[in-house]
């Protein structure tokens, strides 16, 4: 990924970030903008995201995509760019893979304790 595509993806998270504490949204008060991915003719970005509470993925998704226009127009407004990208989210992959991945060391941690006798 160019340098350009890496500063636009920063740029777009921030404004996200930022437009998101605006909303007045209940759903949205643990959501996290983990990264942007925009393609490379600036027509899309995919925003990945992830709450605190893993039981609040859904209706963060459905909260974040009723307030897609509102988050676009704020993009739209404070980054100068040929074309507003239209947003998909997805629950950040990396995030639920760690935490899987935790939870699998936390275990092996848990039974290995009583093998040492």
């Amino acid at each position: 990924m160019s340098d350009r595509m890496l500063r636009v993806n920063a740029i777009l998270r921030e404004v996200l970030a930022e437009e998101m504490e605006r909303l007045n949204d209940t759903r949205l008060e643990m959501v996290t903008i983990t990264g942007v991915d925009t393609a490379p003719n600036l027509r899309t970005a995919t925003v990945y995201f992830d709450v605190l509470d893993t039981e609040a993925h859904e209706s963060a998704l459905a909260a974040l995509r009723r307030a897609s226009r509102r988050l676009q127009s704020a993009i739209g407004r404070e980054v100068r760019m040929k074309y507003t990208p239209s947003l998909e989210f997805v629950i950040d992959p990396g995030v639920v893979s760690g935490e899987r991945i935790e939870a699998i060391l936390r275990e092996l941690s848990q039974s290995g304790e009583g093998d040492d006798e």
